[in-house]
C-alpha cells in the first residue's frame, strides 16, 4: 500500500543483540553467555531488587506521570534544577522526543559515521534528512560537522562515548565545536556510557548547559546501573527545551517499577563504583587477549570493545553462536570486519577469548 510514511516504509527495523532464549531455541544450547548488548553483567544492585519487590504492591495504579521523586533525586545528584530534567522510557525515548521536537520534513540532522542507529531511525520517522559525516579515526569529526551545516540543519547528535566504537570527544574539542556552531542548532550529547569514561579530558557537559542553551544531554540507567530491562533514561537541558519535550512525550511514559528502581539505584554509589572497577579490569582482560591474538581493537571509554577480525566478522559471529557465545557483528555501522564485545564477568570474558581463538584457528585451518 502507498498510503504510509515513506521514511518509515524504507526503514529496516532495529536489530537488537541476539537474546539468550532465542539462541537456546535455535541451537538447543543451555550454556550460553551474552556479550552483545553492553549490559552490566552484575545485574542490578541488591537494594534495587528489594525496592522493586516492595513496589509490586502498587501495580494496579498508574505511575507518577511527572516522576516527581526521581526528578528530585536526579536534580540533587546532578546539581541541576528539576525543571531541566525530562524522564523517558530509556534514553532512546528522549532521543526520539528531541527529534520530534526539532526535526521535520525538509530539515536535516547531522551524525557521525558509525553512530548509534537510533538517531537514523528517529530522524527518518520525523521525515527529516540524515547527514552522515565520515568518521575520523572511528570517531566524530567535529570540524566536518561544522562544514556540513546548512540552512536546513536543525540538530546534531554526538554519542560520547560513541556506540559501537567507544571513541570519545574531549572537553576542549567539544567547546571549540560549540563555539563554532550556530547557536540555533540543537546539539545532543548522548552520554549513555559516561559513568565508565574515567578520562580526565572527558567533558563536564552539565557545567556547559548555562553557557550553551542549545545543548541537550541524555543519559540512561540501562548501563552501569544494570536496569536495561526497566527502560528508563533522562535528558538534561534548558528549562525551555525540557518543557517542549514534556509537551511531546506520551503520558505515563515511565512505569512505576522503573521510577522506583532508578531512584534506588541512584543512591547506591558503591554499586556504581564497583561496576566501573569490574569493567576496567574486564576491558584490560579483553585487550590482553586481543593483543595475544594479534588483532587490533578500537580504544573505548565504554563497557565494550570493537575488535577488527581482519576478515568478514559475520561468519565468526555465527561460529561463536554455535559455541554458546553471543557477541555483536556491526556491519550495519559500516564496520564489516569488526565484532563488538561487551565486557562481562571475568569468567565470561575468558570463555569468549577461548572460543574466539578456536573459531579463528578453525577459519585459518
Amino acid at each position: 500500500m502507498n498510503n504510509v510514511h515513506p521514511g518509515i516504509a524504507n526503514l529496516r527495523a532495529y536489530a537488537p543483540g541476539k537474546p539468550i532464549d532465542e539462541l537456546a531455541r535455535e541451537l538447543g544450547l543451555s550454556d550460553i553467555i551474552k556479550l552483545a548488548s553492553n549490559e552490566n553483567p552484575r545485574g542490578p544492585s541488591d537494594a534495587v531488587r528489594a525496592a522493586i519487590g516492595e513496589a509490586m504492591e502498587t501495580l494496579s495504579r498508574y505511575p507518577d506521570g511527572n516522576g516527581y521523586a526521581l526528578k528530585q533525586s536526579l536534580a540533587k545528584h546532578l546539581g541541576v534544577d528539576e525543571s531541566q530534567i525530562t524522564l523517558g522510557n530509556g534514553s532512546n525515548d528522549i532521543i526520539d522526543l528531541i527529534t520530534r521536537v526539532t526535526v521535520e520534513p525538509g530539515y536535516e540532522a547531522i551524525v557521525a559515521e558509525h553512530s548509534f542507529v537510533a538517531y537514523r531511525l528517529s530522524v527518518a520517522c520525523s521525515g527529516g534528512t540524515l547527514v552522515s559525516v565520515p568518521a575520523l579515526q572511528y570517531g566524530a569529526d567535529l570540524d566536518g560537522f561544522v562544514a556540513a551545516v546548512t540552512e536546513k540543519t536543525r540538530t546534531v547528535f554526538i554519542a560520547n562515548p560513541n556506540n559501537p566504537t567507544g571513541t570519545w570527544v574531549a572537553e576542549a574539542e567539544l567547546v571549540k565545536f560549540l563555539d563554532a556552531l550556530p547557536a540555533h542548532i540543537w546539539v545532543v550529547l548522548d552520554e549513555a556510557y559516561f559513568e565508565f569514561s574515567g578520562e580526565e579530558t572527558y567533558p563536564n557537559t552539565l557545567a556547559m548547559l548555562e553557557r550553551y542553551e542549545n545543548l541537550i544531554v541524555t543519559r540512561t540507567f540501562s548501563k552501569v546501573y544494570g536496569l536495561a530491562a526497566m527502560r528508563i533514561g533522562y535528558g538534561i537541558c534548558s528549562p525551555y527545551f525540557a518543557d517542549l519535550l514534556n509537551r511531546a512525550r506520551q503520558p505515563f511514559n515511565v512505569n512505576s517499577l522503573a521510577l522506583c528502581a532508578a531512584e534506588t539505584a541512584l543512591a547506591d554509589r558503591s554499586f556504581v563504583q564497583q561496576s566501573v572497577v569490574l569493567n576496567n579490569q574486564g576491558k584490560q582482560q579483553l585487550i590482553d587477549g586481543f593483543n595475544q591474538l594479534g588483532l587490533e581493537y578500537i580504544p573505548s571509554l565504554g563497557n565494550f570493545l570493537s575488535v577488527d577480525c581482519g576478515q568478514s566478522a559475520q561468519p565468526l559471529f555465527q561460529d561463536l553462536l554455535h559455541k554458546g557465545v553471543i557477541v555483536r557483528p556491526i556491519a550495519e555501522y559500516n564496520l564489516p570486519q569488526h565484532l563488538r564485545v561487551s565486557i562481562g564477568l571475568a569468567e565470561e570474558n575468558q570463555r569468549f577469548l577461548r572460543a574466539f581463538r578456536e573459531v579463528l584457528d578453525e577459519v585459518l585451518g
